[in-house]
C-alpha cells in the first residue's frame, strides 16, 4: 500500500469501517501531532480506558 499524501511505501494503514489509508513514517507522526493538538486523543483514552502510569 502506498501513502495517501505521497508516494512512499506506507508504514501505517489504519482501517475505519472498510476504509483504509496508507500513511507513510513521516505523514503518520504528522496526523499524530495534529491529533494531539485536538481532543481526538483524550476522546480515544476515554473511549478505550487507556490508563497512562504517572
Amino acid at each position: 500500500m502506498r501513502c495517501h499524501y505521497c508516494d512512499r511505501d506506507a508504514a501505517f494503514a489504519p482501517e475505519l469501517n472498510g476504509v483504509r489509508v496508507g500513511l507513510c513514517d513521516a505523514h503518520f507522526r504528522e496526523q499524530f501531532e495534529y491529533l494531539a493538538e485536538t481532543d481526538a486523543l483524550a476522546y480515544l483514552r476515554q473511549e478505550l480506558d487507556v490508563d497512562r502510569p504517572e
